[in-house]
């Protein structure tokens, strides 16, 4: 019988943990270094081992700063939740939110894997919970009820998630075809204008719409969507 894994209880990490800035190997230098890792390797190559290569320690020596790679995956999380920028509170709700969605894609696009790296941890960070938190508040302020704030900033945040995996899909199929984006928006309009105009018409007719498509101006309109409905939803 397989042994049943032990699950680990759940708790705040990252800010409010101080550690002796001189002790040689600390969190701190572990996250950066599991920072540069990730953006050189991946998220399914990074593990605790090499980030103890990169520091030049024996891997038992990370788990007096980290719990394991769960824990790391989360610290590293909230590293990069750290350096988003909040929305100006002078703003409209509407237009804050607009502000938070672009800033959240930025975010997302500095650092690889990075939608596959949210998806897979549980926000438990400190700056990660300090983000729901401000959107939260966003969301009270503009008076949406409390039972649907928590349903209304899932949707935003799944749009956004989604929305940047779609656009590093597609960026990392031309490259691993070696072909510039232009060229494989080409691939596909060829492809589209070969297909039967009678079973096709309309995949045909909006090729050129589907196949080069400007990305700033389609995640605008698809939030400025969402925001649209929410004000209509609003008490």
């Amino acid at each position: 019988m397989a042994r049943k894994r032990t699950r680990q209880p759940l708790e705040l990490v990252g800010f409010e943990e101080n550690e002796d800035p001189h002790i040689p190997l600390s969190r701190s230098r572990i996250i950066q270094s599991a920072v540069c890792l990730l953006n050189e390797l991946g998220l399914k190559e990074l593990s605790m081992r090499k980030v103890a290569e990169d520091l030049s320690v024996q891997p038992a020596s990370l788990y007096y700063h980290v719990k394991g790679k769960e824990q790391l995956l989360q610290l590293l999380c909230d590293q990069i939740c750290s350096e988003m920028v909040g929305p100006d509170p002078s703003l409209s709700w509407e237009e804050q939110l607009q502000q938070w969605g672009e800033q959240f894609r930025k975010m997302l696009h500095r650092y690889r894997d990075a939608v596959e790296l949210f998806n897979s941890t549980l926000g438990l960070g400190y700056y990660r919970m300090m983000q729901i938190e401000k959107l939260y508040h966003m969301l009270a302020a503009a008076g949406f009820d409390d039972s649907q704030i928590p349903w209304i900033a899932s949707i935003l945040k799944n749009y956004v998630l989604g929305f940047v995996a779609e656009e590093t899909r597609l960026v990392s199929w031309a490259d691993q075809s070696d072909a510039t984006p232009k060229q494989f928006s080409q691939e596909y309009q060829q492809m589209y204008s070969s297909l039967s105009k009678e079973q096709f018409p309309n995949i045909i007719r909006l090729a050129a719409y589907t196949t080069s498509t400007d990305w700033q101006q389609e995640f605008h309109f698809g939030l400025s969507v969402l925001i649209d409905g929410l004000s209509a939803k609003k008490p």
